[in-house]
């Protein structure tokens, strides 16, 4: 098993701020769709928690943290309550969210990858539920909100990319005896900073060479 990278107080922390930060983005689609105040906290709390249940559910972590840690259920209810009465506020604010989000992204891709290994599972299983930590709340939310998930839509500034090369990072840190609180940091720092560029400078995966279709692009 692998040693905490972090102190338990420390890693509960970031995880709240993470989760928080993931319940402001579901709530504030939830508020474009015109949902009610119920459909708000649905959106805010399986964007939060989903990435993180799904993973738990995998590797057999049951019940999961969600279920376990009332700070885990209770603050993407905050976050909810914080967006439906000052969305406005907090729309003006979308690009200190969306950093915040980075960071999130960052941290759960490092977090979820060690939570994996240390359930037993190989490398690259590993780094594809640390992904699934990191982006699988967004895809819920999508999905319930009946949009295209963002992480399929060729038009989005490169989301996956980004946790994918930091979970990388943590599992070639794991095989090469090479993970600790700076490796593991280095790794989440990476995705959040390619998160930023890719949002900056708009960044985007290609597309299928040579393609015809007839889906209209946006």
């Amino acid at each position: 098993m692998l040693e905490p990278l972090f102190a338990p107080s420390v890693q509960h922390t970031l995880d709240l701020i993470g989760i928080f930060v993931f319940a402001i983005s579901g709530a504030l689609l939830a508020v474009r769709k015109n949902f009610d105040v119920f459909g708000i906290a649905v959106l805010a709390e399986v964007t939060a928690l989903g990435g993180g249940l799904f993973r738990d559910l995998i590797i057999g972590a049951v019940p999961p943290a969600a279920f376990t840690d009332l700070g885990y259920f209770v603050t993407p209810l905050l976050a909810a309550l914080l967006v439906v009465f000052l969305h406005p506020q907090v729309e003006r604010i979308q690009l200190g969210v969306n950093v915040f989000d980075a960071a999130g992204l960052g941290l759960f891709c490092v977090t979820g990858t060690t939570k994996a290994y240390d359930y037993g599972l190989g490398l690259t299983q590993s780094a594809t539920l640390g992904l699934a930590t990191a982006v699988g709340g967004g895809v819920l939310r999508d999905v319930l909100a009946n949009e295209v998930p963002s992480l399929l839509r060729w038009d989005r500034d490169l989301y996956a990319v980004p946790a994918i090369v930091g979970a990388t990072m943590v599992v070639l840190c794991i095989r090469y005896d090479a993970l600790n609180p700076v490796t593991s940091s280095l790794a989440a720092i990476t995705a959040f900073v390619l998160r930023l560029l890719a949002m900056r400078y708009h960044w985007r995966a290609p597309r299928a060479w040579n393609r015809r279709s007839t889906v209209r692009e946006e």
